[in-house]
């Protein structure tokens, strides 16, 4: 975007593309970074960001870099889970759970937990009670840890040294060293475990659903009994996880066509 049309561009122009840079950044930019790159002079800038914190839809970290702050996580969340994709969605994950016949959804990131925001039961009498709505820890949950890999270095450890790193089953990581190799594994192949980490008896796994720029916004995952399959026997519906992950991705990431069309 010219600097030249943002410098003259009315506010509501101007908050948006705030909103869209600090969306779609890999990591957390200062004022400056931001001034320079949307043309808009640092003065109008800060007031603006100013405005937009005392909101809650921004926030400065502790290092005087803006990041997103809760409501508009909240605003991602309620885009994704719009009635106008609620159905295509769910078409989607009722595909992957009748392959994989068992529980799969979507879960999306908020502050040190995942929220399950969209989900498909099994047909199986035994199954875990963790329904739409459900939050869950970082280190020790597929869709938590694909999400921890994707951060970038500096803020994954400020991260995992700041969190509890609670022992929730016999098998959780409770080392920050030890998570973070088990984290860049995941960043590698793009793919999160839980190898019972979380409770003891369920295995699961995730990949990424991305953005238009290649960036994760959420993890599509699934969780089974490991008395009814393990580990490598649920990683082995790598093929279809992806696909799925890749149908949502072009879901959101779609044009809006509105209804007549």
């Amino acid at each position: 975007m010219s600097s030249q049309r943002s410098g003259r561009g009315p506010s509501i122009s101007r908050v948006m593309e705030i909103i869209e840079a600090i969306s779609a950044a890999e990591q957390p930019m200062s004022p400056a970074d931001l001034s320079f790159m949307l043309g808009i002079p640092k003065a109008s800038l800060h007031r603006l960001i100013q405005q937009l914190e005392d909101d809650g839809y921004l926030q400065m970290n502790m290092r005087g870099k803006v990041v997103p702050g809760q409501r508009l996580y909240r605003v991602s969340l309620g885009v994704l889970h719009t009635s106008r994709y609620h159905l295509q969605r769910q078409a989607i994950l009722q595909r992957l759970g009748r392959e994989l016949d068992e529980a799969c959804g979507i879960a999306i990131p908020d502050g040190t937990e995942m929220v399950y925001y969209d989900r498909v039961e099994s047909s199986w009498p035994l199954q875990f009670n963790l329904k739409t709505g459900s939050r869950v820890p970082l280190w020790c949950t597929s869709s938590g840890k694909l999400y921890l890999s994707f951060l970038p270095k500096n803020m994954r450890h400020r991260v995992i040294n700041s969190l509890a790193l609670d022992r929730l089953s016999r098998a959780t990581i409770t080392d920050p060293d030890t998570l973070e190799e088990s984290l860049l594994k995941i960043r590698d192949e793009e793919m999160g475990i839980d190898n019972e980490e979380y409770i003891d008896g369920m295995v699961g796994c995730s990949v990424p659903i991305k953005n238009s720029e290649g960036h994760f916004i959420a993890s599509l995952y699934t969780h089974v009994p490991v008395v009814r399959k393990s580990l490598e026997e649920l990683k082995a519906f790598e093929p279809q996880l992806r696909q799925a992950a890749a149908d949502i991705s072009d879901l959101v990431n779609s044009p809006v066509i509105e209804s007549g069309e």
